[in-house]
């Protein structure tokens, strides 16, 4: 007869173990927490097959003990011989048909380092299923046990079996010890599930170098409440005096579903802190497969002024799907999100033309691993050779072009106007012209802000370019028309890659004024525009996006030093360099005789300007080119052409 009680031995099987595991980690010498370590490692890098069969093993052992307890429970240590007898021949049927059922209900396809609630209630479910096909096996062979020998046995097998699986998840967090004193001590605004992932990212990885100290959340309902042990102390509005409190060096801002508005207040927030702030992926980039503890710095595009302008699909699908597109420029910053955008419409052929090679192909096998499904060509050549444009036109037969080729650069264009001139006008000539001759059914030209009222050499060729569209929009049956918008974030020689790359070698940061503004937008919502305009198109329109107000150059500085923890002016000083040639204030979205016109696409505006004749517009082309070719004054010939182009001389600016 067996001398001990029954509850003692079962409260035991886990007690024990966890006061073993738990001394041995924290109590042992360093050298043996190295080597249990070792173990714990050697154990993470098992073949998946391997930690299987030993999952297997583990639960055998956990019903045999179970039921064995079971029976110590019920009968204390006088168990019957009769009873005794029939546990001994059923508890191998009885163990063969729990590990069916975890297997039917995929308990050994769960990757338990990360297991949730949705394992252990897959365990419970399983556990519950697989006790009542016991018991009525049970009474089908007429091999019964006390029916609470079957429901204790139950209740204890699915406590042991879904400690083995969290045991893993235990030992890690064990073996860890206590976190090093260099890690971060970090801020999470939101409370939700993202927040409570991250943090628990950061309790069980501490790859990225932080440990979450303190919770903020404007849900009145969750103060004082603890996620992890990290305990929600406040709202938003007290980031600053909880930062302090704290001692906090990250906040990471954890609610991708907050509205513009409301992410760039806590923002705004964050930046009065001396706090680094780092957020996680918004929804639309969860959604494209993003991770979504995957930490970033703030950019720009989090701190715009106002909501991203979204598309109407059916209209792009109509124009784009089933046909031939050709992007001009289609390596460089607009032109390849304008690929990717376009892609996604389905059309039949996608032609992507561009002088320089090398990003063409990167963004050849970019589409092709994204796009298996899509014909994609690549044409080297250059818009200002007409031969060849006609030839990849010719071989293509394009219906949709997008005219994104062009010299964009304000200080290196004033050094070499020529070249803008043949690049920018005469280019965009040679392929509206090409557009016509081969039926191509729509012709989207990409200008820019600077076109209004222009004050250099790039921003007067592209309105010369929009006079180009408008003339041949005159005879063509092609539809021509010209998309305007501003400054576009993280394109080639953007402003903000250039402060963010300032700030991390310690500065100083540069700007050109402390008045100087401009209006901004992403690379994304440019391509989407382009693509929106496209389906507007009828007769030579200007559309512009609504960009909302302006932004002080200044201001995005200090914002962006200020998140990245630092404070300007002491920690990162601001360089006031003076405009460079060609270089206005402040920029415009319309000419003064230019009447705004909503579309029916919100967000989306549509200039209607008068332009030159289109006798005037061919005979000012003509000269020009004349002019170029006889190594004229090109600034001269673009005043002669452009009324509104006004050279800007450079303006020195000493630091104040």
């Amino acid at each position: 007869m067996l001398s001990f009680d029954g509850a003692v031995f079962c409260n035991g099987i886990i007690t024990c173990d966890i006061t073993w595991l738990h001394y041995s980690i924290t109590n042992q010498p360093s050298d043996t927490r190295e080597t249990d370590k070792m173990i714990f490692e050697k154990y993470s890098s098992l073949h998946k097959s391997t930690k299987i069969l030993l999952q297997v093993a583990a639960d055998v052992v956990c019903i045999v003990a179970a039921y064995f307890a079971s029976l110590l429970l019920r009968f204390g240590a006088e168990i019957p011989a009769d009873t005794f007898t029939v546990f001994k021949l059923t508890i191998a049927p009885i163990v063969l048909i729990y590990i069916v059922f975890f297997y039917v209900f995929t308990l050994y396809r769960s990757f338990w380092e990360t297991a949730s609630i949705d394992e252990l209630i897959m365990t419970v479910a399983a556990t519950v299923c697989s006790t009542i096909a016991v018991f009525l096996a049970a009474l089908a062979v007429n091999q019964t046990m006390p029916k609470s020998i079957y429901i204790a046995g139950g209740l204890l097998v699915m406590m042991l079996s879904g400690y083995s699986r969290l045991n893993y998840r235990i030992m890690r967090r064990l073996t860890r010890g206590f976190p090093p004193a260099k890690l971060g001590r970090a801020m999470i605004i939101g409370a939700g599930e993202t927040g409570n992932f991250v943090i628990r990212q950061l309790l069980e990885a501490r790859t990225p170098g932080m440990r979450p100290v303190v919770i903020v959340d404007d849900d009145r309902d969750k103060h004082n409440a603890l996620i992890r042990g990290i305990r929600v102390a406040g709202n938003t509005q007290d980031i600053q005096r909880l930062a302090e409190k704290f001692r906090i060096d990250v906040i990471i801002y954890c609610i991708p579903s907050a509205t513009n508005g409301q992410k760039r207040e806590i923002l705004r927030l964050c930046s009065e802190t001396k706090c680094t702030v780092k957020t996680v992926p918004g929804m639309h980039e969860i959604i494209n497969h993003a991770q979504m503890a995957q930490l970033r710095n703030i950019e720009m595009a989090d701190l715009l002024p106002r909501p991203e302008v979204e598309i109407h699909a059916p209209g792009i699908r109509e124009y784009i799907t089933g046909n031939c597109v050709l992007v001009t420029g289609g390596g460089g910053s607009i032109g390849s999100e304008l690929c990717r955008q376009i892609a996604i419409f389905l059309p039949r052929k996608l032609v992507i033309f561009d002088i320089y090679e090398n990003n063409a192909y990167m963004l050849l096998l970019e589409m092709q691993y994204k796009f298996p499904g899509l014909r994609i060509i690549v044409e080297i050549g250059s818009v200002r050779d007409a031969k060849r444009l006609e030839d990849v036109f010719r071989m293509h037969r394009p219906d949709v072009v997008f005219h994104a080729a062009a010299h964009k650069h304000v200080p290196l264009m004033e050094d070499s106007p020529g070249e803008a001139v043949k690049n920018n006008v005469f280019g965009t000539l040679n392929t509206a012209q090409a557009a016509d001759k081969f039926d191509v059914q729509r012709f989207v030209l990409i200008s820019t802000d600077k076109a209004v009222h222009p004050s250099s050499v790039m921003g007067a060729t592209k309105r010369l370019a929009e006079h180009v569209i408008q003339y041949m929009n005159s005879f063509s049956k092609t539809k021509f028309v010209a998309v305007r918008f501003g400054n576009v974030l993280g394109s080639n020689g953007s402003v903000i890659p250039l402060f963010q790359k300032q700030i991390e070698q310690g500065g100083p940061v540069t700007v050109t004024h402390k008045d100087i503004t401009r209006y901004f937008m992403t690379i994304p919502e440019a391509a989407r525009l382009v693509l929106q305009s496209g389906s507007l198109a009828n007769k030579g329109e200007i559309f512009i996006l609504d960009m909302g107000e302006p932004i002080r150059i200044d201001d995005v500085a200090r914002m962006l030093i200020r998140l990245s923890g630092y404070q300007p002016d002491i920690d990162i000083k601001i360089k006031y360099t003076g405009l460079r040639p060609g270089e206005k204030l402040y920029e415009e979205l319309f000419l003064d005789e230019e009447q705004a016109e909503k579309t029916e696409t919100g967000g989306i505006l549509m200039g209607l300007a008068q332009h030159p004749s289109p006798e005037e517009t061919k005979k000012n082309l003509s000269w020009l080119w004349d002019q170029i070719e006889a190594d004229a004054d090109v600034r001269e010939c673009l005043q002669a052409i452009i009324k509104t182009y006004h050279p800007a001389p450079a303006v020195e600016l000493t630091e104040d």
